[in-house]
C-alpha cells in the first residue's frame, strides 16, 4: 500500500472507534480480516497512524480545525512524523486510493498556529474535565507531564536473573538501540520507533522462549523492586493479574520462601502458569477462590496490592482510553481501591509491610485513598518513601515523591517510565 491507502485505512479505523467506542486492538483486527491484502508493514504503518492520532486528539483537533478522521491523520503524518505540507501532497499526488485532505496553503497556514494560545487541556493533550486532577498531581509542571504521556511508549524488558544476567540478553538481543535501563537493575530498554515502523517483536526472541526475559515496563519493575520481597519470606501478591510482578519478586526471592499469587478474577491467573513454568520460578502457589486465603491471615510478611485503576499511568500504550475515561469510571475505582485495601490488609502480620500500587496519576487513586487507608486502619504507618527509593533503585536520580512526600509518583517526564504510584506501609507491633 502506498501513504494514501494507509492514511484511508487509519481514518477508516478512527471512523470505527468514535462510531462503536471499543479499543484499538480490536477495531485494527476487524479492519485487518476485511483487508487480507494488506501487509504486515502496512498494518504497522496503520496502527502507529490510528495510535498517534489519538495520543494527541486534542492538539491535533485544534491545530486542523476540524476533527474528522482524515484531519487528525493528516496532523499526525505533519507534527509527528516529520512530513510537510509540499512533500506530502506530493506524495498523495496520483495516489487513487488517496483520501482528499486540505490544501498545501490551508494545512502551511493551520500547522502555523500557535498551540500555546490553546486551552490548557488541549496543550496538555487530555480530557479537560481531568486538568483539576493533573494540576494536583504535578503542579506547576502539569502540562509537560500531561504531553510526556501523549508519546510513543519505549518496550521494557526485565531480566530473570534465575537464568541470565542483563549482559547476557543484551548480546544476544538483536532490537535495534536496546540498552540498560536508568533505574531498575535487571531492564532493558528498546527504543520507541519512530513514523511507520514497527516495534522489535521481542517475544519472538529465542531468549525469551527459554525464559531469559519477559516483556515488562520499567516502572511496574521498580514497583516490585520496592516492595522490598526478600528471600525466604511469606509474600501475597493480591492482584496478581497475569503476573508480572509476582515474576519479578520470585527472582528478587531467589525462589526461596512463598509467593502466593491471588486474584478475585481466577481467570486472569491463566496466563501465568504459562510464565511461571518458562521463567523457571518455582516459589509461587496459585490461589483461585478467596476460601484460599483464609490461612494467611495475619501471616504474611509482604502484601502487594496492585490497585484496580483508571490506568492514566498508561495512556502512552492505550490512548484510547484516555478519551473514554468520565468521572464515574474514577469513582468506581475508588470505591474498589478502598475496598482492595480493606481485603488486603488483613493478612499482614505485625511487623510486616503492605504495598499499594496503582498505574494512574490522580490524587484520587493515590494519595487520597491512602490517606483514607491510614484513617481507617491506624495499626499501619507508612514508611518512609525516599528511604525506600535510595535502598532499592540505582542511579542518581532523586525520589519521585508524590504530594507531600505520601509516596513515589512515576511518571514519563520524572522517570522515564509508565505512570505508577507506589506507597508502602507498616503494621505496628
Amino acid at each position: 500500500m502506498r501513504l494514501g491507502g494507509r492514511m484511508q485505512a487509519a481514518a477508516e479505523v478512527l471512523a470505527d472507534l468514535g462510531a462503536r467506542h471499543r479499543p484499538v486492538p480490536d477495531a485494527l483486527r476487524d479492519w485487518g480480516v476485511s483487508h487480507r491484502f494488506a501487509g504486515s508493514g502496512d498494518r504497522a504503518a496503520i496502527s502507529n497512524l490510528v495510535l498517534d492520532a489519538l495520543r494527541m486528539k486534542a492538539s491535533h483537533a485544534w491545530l486542523m480545525d476540524g476533527d474528522a478522521p482524515i484531519d487528525l491523520v493528516t496532523a499526525v503524518l505533519l507534527r509527528q512524523w516529520g512530513y510537510r505540507p509540499e512533500a506530502l501532497a506530493g506524495e498523495l499526488d496520483g495516489d487513487r486510493f488517496a483520501p482528499e485532505t486540505k490544501s498545501v496553503p490551508d494545512l502551511a497556514a493551520l500547522m502555523g498556529r500557535d498551540l500555546a494560545s490553546a486551552p490548557d487541556h488541549v496543550q496538555a493533550d487530555i480530557p479537560e474535565w481531568t486538568v483539576p486532577h493533573f494540576q494536583a498531581a504535578f503542579g506547576g509542571n502539569w502540562i509537560a507531564e500531561a504531553q510526556a504521556l501523549a508519546g510513543r511508549a519505549p518496550l521494557d524488558l526485565r531480566v530473570n536473573t534465575l537464568k541470565a544476567d542483563r549482559a547476557k540478553v543484551l548480546r544476544g538481543l538483536k532490537a535495534p538501540g536496546a540498552h540498560e535501563t536508568a533505574l531498575a537493575p535487571a531492564g532493558i530498554r528498546v527504543p520507541a520507533p519512530d513514523g511507520a515502523r514497527r516495534q522489535a517483536a521481542a517475544t519472538s526472541e529465542v531468549a525469551f522462549a527459554k525464559g531469559f526475559f519477559e516483556v515488562q515496563d520499567e516502572g511496574s519493575q521498580l514497583a516490585a523492586l520496592l516492595t522490598g520481597a526478600k528471600p525466604g519470606e511469606q509474600v501475597l501478591d493480591y492482584c496478581a493479574g497475569g503476573g508480572g510482578k509476582t515474576l519479578a519478586m520470585a527472582a528478587s526471592m531467589e525462589n526461596s520462601g512463598q509467593i502466593h499469587a491471588y486474584d478475585s478474577d481466577r481467570r486472569r491467573l491463566a496466563p501465568m502458569v504459562e510464565r511461571l513454568k518458562r521463567a523457571g520460578v518455582r516459589n509461587v502457589q496459585l490461589l483461585e477462590d478467596a476460601e484460599s486465603l483464609a490461612p494467611l491471615e495475619g501471616r504474611m510478611d509482604r502484601v502487594l496490592i496492585d490497585a484496580p485503576c483508571t490506568g492514566t499511568g498508561t495512556w502512552r500504550r492505550r490512548p484510547d482510553a484516555k478519551w473514554r475515561l468520565t468521572p464515574d469510571n474514577l469513582e468506581k475505582r475508588m470505591a474498589d481501591q478502598d475496598q482492595v485495601l480493606d481485603k488486603a490488609s488483613v493478612y499482614v502480620k505485625p511487623g510486616g509491610s503492605l504495598a499499594y500500587v496503582t498505574c494512574s496519576v490522580l490524587p484520587d487513586e493515590n494519595t487520597d485513598r491512602t490517606r483514607a487507608f491510614l484513617d481507617r486502619y491506624p495499626d499501619f504507618e507508612p514508611l518512609d518513601a525516599a528511604e525506600i527509593w535510595r535502598d532499592a533503585v540505582s542511579g542518581e536520580v532523586d525520589a519521585p515523591l508524590a504530594g507531600e512526600g505520601q509516596g513515589l509518583l512515576l511518571s514519563p517526564a520524572r522517570t522515564g517510565t509508565d505512570g505508577f504510584f507506589f506507597a508502602l506501609f507498616r503494621r505496628r507491633g
